[in-house]
């Protein structure tokens, strides 16, 4: 005997119609979601970041897709969602003790004098002035930070198992901390980023001040050194 799908036809007619109207409404929520993102970006100011953020977690590959058909640089892309995300994150960071929080800054950022030797947590700064690296790291340490100077994502990945912040800043280019980003997301760990001024491999640089700025959030001034502030200017 032969199958008819005649008893399905209408079910089919519903499921395609559903689907077409479910396509159609992900298009327009990735479009308005690019357009506020994109006047955020003109602006130099987040609008309705709560809603941006949940939507573009939502549409993110069909929003990137949209930004790139636009002309947006992937650089500028990144940057914004760096943007979103720690302007999404900075109440729940400030939560967290700084005994409870962590910084890992790339190895790139130290001299090509550097005498400091890699161990199994990252490079052991020597402080020995070649680089800013050696002072902020003492300041930090001294404010209460646990600070790591790492070559890899794979060092941050161990240290924070072993040592199990609750909030970590990362400092690195662009894909470094949106890499990072995206990992704390998957292990319910806030996350702050700090993007490099200059990119590369050897002796980057990185504004201070947007670290300080990160790094002094919920701290009671009287814990913050006089020259950490200092240094960051």
């Amino acid at each position: 005997m032969d199958f008819s799908l005649a008893p399905y036809e209408g079910l089919m007619v519903i499921i395609g119609i559903i689907t077409v109207i479910t396509i159609l409404g992900l298009l327009l929520l990735a479009f308005v979601l690019v357009t506020i993102s994109l006047y955020s970006i003109k602006k130099g100011r987040l609008y309705f970041p709560e809603f941006l953020r949940a939507g573009l977690v939502f549409t993110e590959g069909l929003a990137k897709a949209i930004f790139q058909l636009l002309g947006l640089e992937d650089r500028e892309m990144l940057s914004f969602f760096i943007n979103l995300h720690n302007t999404m994150s900075k109440s729940a960071f400030e939560r967290v003790p700084i005994a409870e929080r962590a910084i890992f800054l790339p190895q790139c950022l130290r001299s090509t004098r550097c005498p400091a030797h890699l161990t199994p947590e990252g490079l052991k700064c020597q402080s020995c002035g070649q680089c800013t690296i050696g002072q902020m790291h003492l300041l930090l340490e001294e404010m209460g930070y646990r600070v790591f100077v790492v070559p890899g994502s794979s060092f941050i990945k161990r240290m924070v198992k072993k040592y199990r912040p609750k909030a970590i800043i990362g400092v690195g280019c662009l894909s470094e901390v949106k890499e990072g980003i995206d990992m704390a997301n998957k292990i319910d760990l806030v996350a702050m980023g700090v993007v490099t001024t200059k990119e590369g491999c050897v002796e980057t640089l990185v504004n201070w001040a947007d670290v300080y700025e990160i790094a002094v959030l919920g701290v009671d001034p009287v814990l913050i050194p006089k020259d950490l502030h200092v240094l960051a200017d």
